[in-house]
């Protein structure tokens, strides 16, 4: 691989121009795809194999066009203090709001809450549903008005109006404020690393251009694939993270070898082919890990994982072509100051920072280890009391008006009334139809925990009924999960006695059923990931010790960024420093999510760190010293590749959307986590008391294990004074 890639970066330096070319075409084709492309439709939510989606697809197929995913928007109403919505005046008030919303150009209907009996028993609040006849995405910005304009003049009469819903969503993703955030600290942090304008620049450059086309490809592909705009912001948080690392680290290995007194071609050659290794096979273990999301079954994860999984692949092979080019057209502005102003280049084998630490680590490796782990075990803790969901209007700021209606809701109806349980009532083949509805519905009705069943409604045929439950408590308390699983417990007497069955469905069911479905998902899949890591660790290590301290690293920084989520987002220490309104179970997704992309960030920083260390040690240093020369070498690198992930993903957490910012606040825990705590830590530490061990393979093994030359021994025999041939040919202008 060393071989084939440092050819690639060679290519790349004498053909920059034509790569430059090749790169700048894809981005305007891309681009071009992306501007004729049609919008993003509203896809059915899908989730295979779980009973709310068994029963959703039940009622499509009974009640045709009944479901259709057509936006709908509860517009609440409020008496002022002291005074009832069924008080003539008021009465009149929320009577022209709810005619003028039912005269919008795309308006199926607005219900009449007086009418529809939608007022609560104390006659404060009352709520209208307006169903459009197009999906959220297809509202036109006429309609959209035309609601704010309703809610508005409903308000001058002293009203307190709110509403929510599906129409009332802006479409969410990025604002922009995050990625420039973000991208702003990765250039401080560059700038720092390199002490050059041009070399911080050149990452962060190469980086926004590989965003560029993964987000413009991602926007063609939109409309064919149903990619929603969290699968964008994750392909978005990834691409622009790896895409600056990738290049950072080749920048720095290209700077390494100049001051070995290799020429800009030979260095270009050597660093793709030794950094562009690693970074070929970090980038492949991300890739593996995003793709492998499809393995939970879930739809919409597997395709945020092979968007984001798409993201790295065009990072990497920026790193391998636009780099070496870049670095071909300004061979010698990513040098330091110092070494531009004399024009001389000079290895340094001078102590460090990353020096000084190995040794302070080697000194004390047993107590370095065991804080380490009691301090990430610590934090990992509160994960056991982990509670899985998906945050709704709840978890929204009380600055927006889906928020207050939510809260206006519940005030009035009672905190069930926002998660209403859907029942499906097949009654096909039945004798008696509605009378075993109406058992059913008594039955359902009859079970503690349970306010109230609304009256069912049958299709044409007869034989399938649909009705709604009310519960007594909050969509996301955990006391509706059981009231769930209570309600599907007593399915199989129904069924006896009444002869027709039935199934739970709606919001609320479909997210404790998600949340089920993750959980009983995420030890195999947690195996399965942790598997292929000490499987690809043995592969590049050829060691047995090194790649089972990495997993169980990796094991120990998700852990303790999850403890961490918890905390915050659910438990709710410090959740106000972060925006975070109101606490509640975490993203069902989010454990998967943190699974499978930390580990393949963590990967990148063993690979990048531990390979010098064994380069080292082949080279006939002693454990100790190999650890030390391999901190020489990295430690800054890794550190400031860490320092730009953890600011890129950080950078999302001002995000409004609290997925979003969820995503950002456990991806960048965990970075820190895994960068800080385990690779410069417990690794090094594990690494001293281990000596030559931790570098042992059974002869066996080392001969069916496949060879890969990560770290470029087939390279190491070229001389830093000689370039090649096709040298003699270089341009005068790249060596200046």
């Amino acid at each position: 691989m060393a071989t084939f890639l440092y050819r690639v970066g060679r290519l790349a330096f004498r053909r920059r121009w034509y790569v430059a070319l090749v790169w700048a075409a894809v981005l305007a084709a891309v681009g071009l795809g992306a501007l004729k492309a049609p919008g993003a439709v509203d896809e059915e939510f899908s989730m295979p194999g779980i009973e709310s989606q068994k029963a959703f697809d039940l009622m499509e197929e009974r009640f045709p066009g009944a479901t259709a995913d057509g936006a709908t928007a509860r517009v609440v109403f409020v008496a002022p203090g002291g005074q009832k919505v069924t008080a003539a005046e008021n009465k009149k008030a929320v009577e022209e709001a709810v005619a003028e919303l039912g005269d919008g150009s795309q308006v199926a209907s607005a219900v009449d809450p007086f009418r529809a009996q939608a007022v609560s028993k104390d006659g404060t609040t009352a709520y209208s549903t307006v169903t459009y006849k197009v999906g959220a995405s297809d509202l036109t910005d006429a309609s959209k008005a035309h609601l704010e304009r309703t809610l508005r003049q409903a308000q001058e009469s002293g009203l307190t109006v709110e509403a929510g819903g599906t129409a009332m969503d802006d479409g969410g993703g990025p604002g922009g404020a995050a990625e420039v955030i973000g991208v702003a600290i990765a250039a401080v942090v560059l700038l720092i690393t390199f002490g050059s304008l041009a070399a911080a620049g050149l990452p962060l450059l190469t980086a926004v251009i590989g965003v560029g086309v993964s987000m413009a490809a991602i926007l063609a592909l939109s409309s064919a694939l149903g990619l929603s705009t969290t699968t964008g912001t994750l392909a978005m948080m990834l691409g622009l993270a790896v895409g600056i690392d990738y290049a950072l680290f080749v920048v720095s290995r290209y700077r390494e070898e100049r001051a070995k007194g290799r020429t800009p071609q030979e260095a270009v050659g050597m660093a793709v082919g030794t950094a562009g290794s690693a970074v070929v096979f970090a980038g492949l273990t991300v890739v593996i890990a995003l793709a492998g999301l499809a393995v939970v079954g879930i739809p919409m994860l597997t395709k945020m994982g092979l968007a984001a999984a798409g993201a790295v692949v065009v990072g990497v092979l920026i790193a391998l072509t636009l780099v070496p080019a870049f670095l071909g057209f300004w061979p010698n502005a990513v040098l330091s100051r110092r070494a531009r102003k004399s024009g001389l280049i000079e290895e340094s084998e001078a102590s460090n920072g990353g020096t000084r630490w190995a040794r302070f680590v080697l000194r004390r490796p047993l107590p370095v280890l065991l804080l380490g782990v009691v301090g990430l075990g610590a934090l990992a803790v509160p994960m056991t009391d982990l509670q899985l969901g998906m945050p709704g209007d709840e978890a929204k700021s009380t600055s927006t008006t889906e928020r207050r209606a939510y809260d206006a809701l519940a005030e009035g109806f009672g905190p069930g009334f926002n998660g209403p349980l859907t029942v499906v009532v097949d009654a096909k083949g039945d004798a008696d139809p509605k009378g075993a509805v109406s058992t059913i519905s008594e039955e359902i009705g009859g079970t503690k925990g349970v306010v109230s069943v609304s009256p069912a409604r049958f299709n044409d045929a007869g034989d399938t009924a649909v009705f709604s439950v009310v519960p007594s408590t909050a969509p996301t308390d955990e006391k509706t999960k059981d009231l769930v699983t209570t309600i599907r417990g007593e399915r199989d007497g129904i069924e006896a006695e009444t002869g027709a069955t039935f199934e739970v469905t709606g919001t609320t069911a479909m997210n404790i059923d998600i949340a089920d479905k993750v959980q009983a998902a995420l030890v195999p899949y947690l195996v399965v990931v942790v598997g292929l890591a000490i499987v690809l660790l043995l592969v590049v290590f050829r060691s047995l010790l090194v790649p089972l301290k990495a997993a169980l690293g990796f094991l120990l920084s998700v852990l303790a960024s999850l403890g961490a989520v918890v905390v915050v987002f659910q438990q709710g220490h410090g959740a106000e420093l972060l925006g975070v309104e109101q606490t509640g179970p975490i993203m069902s997704l989010m454990p998967i999510f943190l699974v499978g992309i930390v580990f393949g960030l963590a990967m990148d920083y063993e690979v990048f760190l531990v390979s010098r260390m064994r380069e080292a040690y082949v080279h006939g240093e002693s454990p100790g010293q190999a650890v030390t020369s391999g901190f020489r070498h990295s430690a800054r690198v890794v550190v400031a590749a860490a320092l730009i992930m953890i600011a890129v993903f950080a950078g999302f957490i001002g995000e409004s959307d609290s997925m979003i910012k969820m995503i950002g606040f456990g991806l960048a825990s965990a970075v820190l986590f895994d960068a800080f705590v385990v690779r410069m830590a417990i690794v090094p530490a594990v690494l001293a008391l281990l000596g030559d061990k931790a570098w042992w393979l059974p002869k066996w093994l080392d001969r069916i294990l496949p060879r890969v030359d990560v770290e470029g021994e087939a390279l190491s025999g070229r001389s830093a004074a000689q370039p090649a041939p096709s040298e003699a040919a270089e341009p005068a202008a790249a060596r200046t």
